[in-house]
């Protein structure tokens, strides 16, 4: 009789949970990440982290599922990137479009510091509510950079580098000791475009006017209380007041990412069927495989990687177009163009290839993009930098200076020229000009082409400059702007798929990827995730891995961090 209990209470359970009224919930306070996991390292250490796929794609499914009820986000912790927050916006707009309650939970957004970004993201919501001790970090956007050039002057260093042109700004860090003219111009511009973006975003969301909201931006950051008296946030309440006020007594919640990944979800793609293929490709460009090293430094996009997919899905009978989502700063060139020469053949096969821009596809970024048959970035997406740059410190000065000494024997006149001891001489300083020259006339050749432009017009929106998704969008470097949701549609209606046709990832998902999430904040702590065994395995091959990331020609300065 215990036994038939036990039954009777798990159906009837299992019935209440397929028929009750679904409070959706996601938690951005350890932020997001962009694509699936390219080894196991990242697998291990990204498990905390919702997808953003995951998040536009639950959010997508929820508007019209009818046991929906309402949508709760809890905003604050690590930074989110300009353009994901965009993507996120929209996909909240369109849940409150379709009727859906809307809820931004913040227990500060910014504490004691720069909450912008943050706060653009809450005032999607229909109701943003802030915990009655945090503040409103409402103050605009500011881009910052050190110069290193009298340190190094005073530590011996002589760096040497070539750039092309004046926009090109990666390395003025090293050789300046203030902006030149054409670096505060370019900054300049994007903090603008970047203000122009979250003024009318807050405005819009906020039913404020344009003009009031730029007057409250020079007056924060704002106290709790301050912050409800101008509009900006709807009431203070602690994290179980918002909860008691939207859930019901019988109502479940439910993690974004598990509702996104679970039988509601629909039915997965048959054998055959037609797709679109999804291709990641995140963080530095280099040579060899995706992944990171141990030691640091973040995910690198590596070209046997992402070549490797493309040609997979170019082969793959199933496969009608392809989506290619770049999330890069740039890195090495030759990296750059076996993808680019990928991005081409793919087309040649007859598969469109749609480009969909993230927070960054700078430089090499935009390398990897410039072929395709279309590409929809944010109006936030840093992308441009279509330059180059090469250079090295001559340390023998201040390791002299420390009392380490060396010597060498070269054979052939330029065998040493990479080395860090020694500048370079003449003819040497001639060889690294040619390079740059090479490959920046090959860099503008292909924007022309890809772009149908003249290579005048390609130069004229070249030279190292970066922009904005907004302001390459009107200057024909973007084609729309949108995200990644946007970017699929696209492939699907250029090749006559149904609207909800099936997206394959390529490469396949690493099986520490399969770990499922707990299913609410409720049961988290019920629900840690367990590691296999076999899980340690490749994380012991992959510590093996210590090289350090490639620092390459085509890269997009350290500082844009906008927040």
């Amino acid at each position: 009789m215990d036994a038939t209990k036990a039954i009777i209470d798990t159906v009837e359970r299992f019935r209440q949970r397929r028929t009750a009224q679904l409070i959706l919930e996601l938690d951005l306070t350890e932020g997001l990440t962009e694509g699936p996991p390219s080894d196991p390292l990242s697998a291990v250490l990204s498990m905390r982290k919702t997808r953003l796929a995951d998040v536009l794609d639950g959010l997508r499914r929820a508007r019209g599922d009818s046991r929906v009820k309402a949508l709760i986000v809890k905003i604050g912790g690590r930074p989110i990137g300009l353009a994901a927050v965009q993507e996120l916006r929209a996909a909240v707009v369109e849940l409150r479009a379709a009727g859906k309650l809307t809820v931004a939970f913040g227990e500060t957004f910014g504490e004691f510091g720069a909450g912008t970004v943050p706060y653009y993201l809450a005032s999607a919501f229909e109701r943003v509510l802030l915990q009655p001790s945090g503040d409103v970090g409402l103050t605009g956007i500011s881009l910052e950079q050190r110069f290193l050039k009298n340190a190094l002057v005073k530590a011996g260093v002589d760096y040497q580098v070539g750039q092309r042109h004046e926009y090109k700004t990666a390395a003025n860090t090293f050789t300046q000791d203030h902006m030149t003219e054409a670096h505060r111009e370019s900054m300049a511009r994007i903090a603008e475009s970047v203000i122009e973006q979250v003024v009318a975003g807050v405005a819009e969301g906020r039913g404020l006017a344009p003009e009031r909201v730029r007057e409250l931006i020079d007056k924060g950051p704002f106290i709790g209380q301050e912050a409800v008296d101008a509009g900006l946030v709807d009431r203070l309440a602690y994290r179980d007041e918002v909860y008691d006020e939207v859930r019901g007594e019988d109502d479940l919640l439910l993690y974004v990412g598990r509702y996104a990944k679970g039988p509601i979800a629909g039915k997965l793609h048959k054998p055959g069927e037609r797709v679109v293929a999804l291709i990641h490709g995140h963080g530095m460009i280099r040579l060899g495989r995706s992944g990171r090293s141990p030691l640091g430094g973040g995910g690198a996009m590596g070209s046997d990687t992402i070549c490797a997919a493309f040609r997979a899905a170019r082969r793959d009978d199933s496969v009608q177009a392809i989506v290619f989502r770049v999330d890069s700063p740039g890195g090495s060139y030759v990296a750059s163009d076996a993808v680019w020469r990928e991005v081409v053949l793919a087309r040649k096969a007859g598969k469109p290839v749609i480009i969909s821009m993230g927070d960054l596809a700078a430089s090499g970024g935009y390398f990897v993009s410039m072929a395709a048959d279309v590409i929809v970035a944010q109006p936030g997406t840093l992308t441009g930098s279509i330059g180059v740059f090469g250079g090295k410190p001559a340390l023998g000065e201040l390791l002299g200076r420390i009392g380490v000494t060396s010597d060498a024997v070269d054979i052939g006149a330029n065998s040493g020229m990479f080395s860090t001891n020694r500048s370079w001489s003449e003819p040497q300083w001639e060889r690294v000009n040619a390079w740059l020259d090479r490959i920046y006339d090959d860099f503008v050749g292909k924007v022309a082409e890809g772009r149908g432009i003249d290579r005048e017009r390609a130069h004229e929106l070249a030279r190292g400059r970066v922009w904005t998704g907004a302001d390459a969008h009107a200057r024909g470097l973007v084609d729309e702007l949108g995200g990644l949701e946007d970017a699929v549609a696209l492939a699907r209606k250029r090749v006559g798929l149904p609207a909800d046709a099936p997206v394959r990832t390529f490469p396949r998902l690493h099986p520490l990827e399969r770990l499922r999430p707990a299913e609410s904040s409720d049961d988290r702590a019920a629900a840690l995730t367990r590691v296999s065994l076999e899980a340690w395995g490749p994380l012991t091959q992959a510590a093996a891995h210590l090289g350090l990331p490639q620092y390459g020609p085509l890269m997009l300065p350290g500082w844009w961090t906008i927040r």
